[in-house]
């Protein structure tokens, strides 16, 4: 069966819900699968201290992600949990993206003044960092469904820990079942690399995190292989769906929203797991500062200054938008919505992230 994931949220409402253990499980799968269908990545990420085993959130509980450069999967898993996995608390909406030419660039743009000015600010007020571990509690609601609430902790060694109570997480911890993977380590590092040091770089790395075809830093024959694969496998998959025209080659315009586009989600997933680190907020602020689909106005989140924003349509292939709210002052995250704009929201997320100790959230004390 092939699908996408707006296929799979569409389909969601009457799914029953997953504990955590196995929607991240599934989500996992499902990340299996893309891999085998994607393009090998394309370049090789620098070796990442402590990374966890395996992986993709959208500003989440888990990575989560996005589900993939294509947008598709061939899959045979239950709809109910490759639904879940597709609508994880952030979710990255897209519609079909057909690969780039070679010569694919990801130069850095000038940043959004606002938010440069936030990074700069967050960096000022960086002191040392507690604790050895982020835990984050999200409340989602996706489809007009009851909210979901997720306690997912995630550790400075590169572990992932996620259940639906928060009585539950300390055994998890006890029991080893660390959910953690690859790109979880990938996009952190991006984050970090972000903050501080050579912003072109940064974005390579981070749009690296996860598989693509961009061929960014590699030679012309290497990027136009890269794209050839991409293509292949994009024509064999709308061919599935019953769409026998060969799908084009993005230039121009196009080709950086769908760079930006991994970069938009990509990005997002790293603040979903280390918004507590202000190294990490400051480097994945820095980063969406360079997407011009990114637009950031000032607004007010419960009587505290807040800041909207908001990756445009341009970045989803004119699909849905996704609008993130931040601490106008702290650049921490407070909430996400997905939706067509002008409409209800199909996917809310509002999360709450500090810094603890793995010890003390085994034993209960959090």
């Amino acid at each position: 069966m092939i699908v996408d994931e707006m296929d799979l949220v569409s389909q969601l409402k009457s799914a029953a819900p997953l504990r955590p253990e196995t929607y991240e499980r599934a989500r996992m799968t499902l990340r299996g699968a893309m891999a085998e269908s994607e393009p090998a990545q394309v370049q090789e990420m620098a070796p990442v201290t402590a990374a966890a085993p395996k992986r993709r959130g959208r500003l989440a509980g888990g990575r989560n992600r996005r589900l993939g450069m294509l947008s598709k999967v061939t899959i045979g898993a239950g709809i109910g949990a490759l639904a879940a996995a597709a609508a994880i608390v952030v979710v990255a909406p897209s519609a079909p993206q057909p690969a780039a030419p070679a010569g694919s660039t990801s130069q850095a743009p000038t940043g959004n003044i606002k938010l440069v000015s936030l990074v700069t600010e967050i960096k000022a007020s960086e002191g040392s960092l507690s604790g050895d571990a982020s835990l984050v509690v999200n409340t989602q609601t996706i489809a007009g469904r009851s909210p979901y609430v997720l306690y997912s902790l995630y550790t400075d060694s590169g572990e992932y820990y996620v259940t639906d109570t928060q009585s539950a997480l300390p055994g998890a911890i006890a029991g080893h079942d660390n959910l953690a993977e690859d790109v979880n380590a990938r996009e952190v590092a991006a984050a970090r690399a972000a903050a501080t040091g050579d912003l072109d770089a940064a974005r390579k790395q981070m749009i690296n995190a996860t598989p693509n075809p961009f061929g960014l830093g590699l030679s012309p024959a290497e990027q136009k292989a890269a794209w050839d694969k991409a293509l292949a496998e994009e024509a064999r998959i709308l061919k599935q769906k019953g769409v026998t025209t060969p799908p084009k080659q993005p230039t121009g315009k196009d080709l950086q929203n769908l760079i930006n586009n991994h970069l938009w989600i990509n990005s997002v997933d790293a603040l979903a797991r280390g918004a507590a680190n202000p190294k990490i907020r400051a480097g994945v602020l820095r980063l969406i500062s360079t997407i011009p689909a990114v637009t950031v106005k000032d607004s007010t989140t419960d009587g505290k200054p807040t800041l909207t924003l908001t990756a445009g349509r341009a970045l989803f292939q004119g699909s849905d938008v996704q609008v993130l709210t931040i601490d106008a002052k702290t650049g921490m995250p407070i909430r996400s919505e997905v939706g067509a704009p002008g409409k209800k929201a199909s996917s809310v997320t509002t999360f709450e992230s500090s810094r603890v100790t793995v010890a003390d959230v085994k034993a209960g004390k959090f």
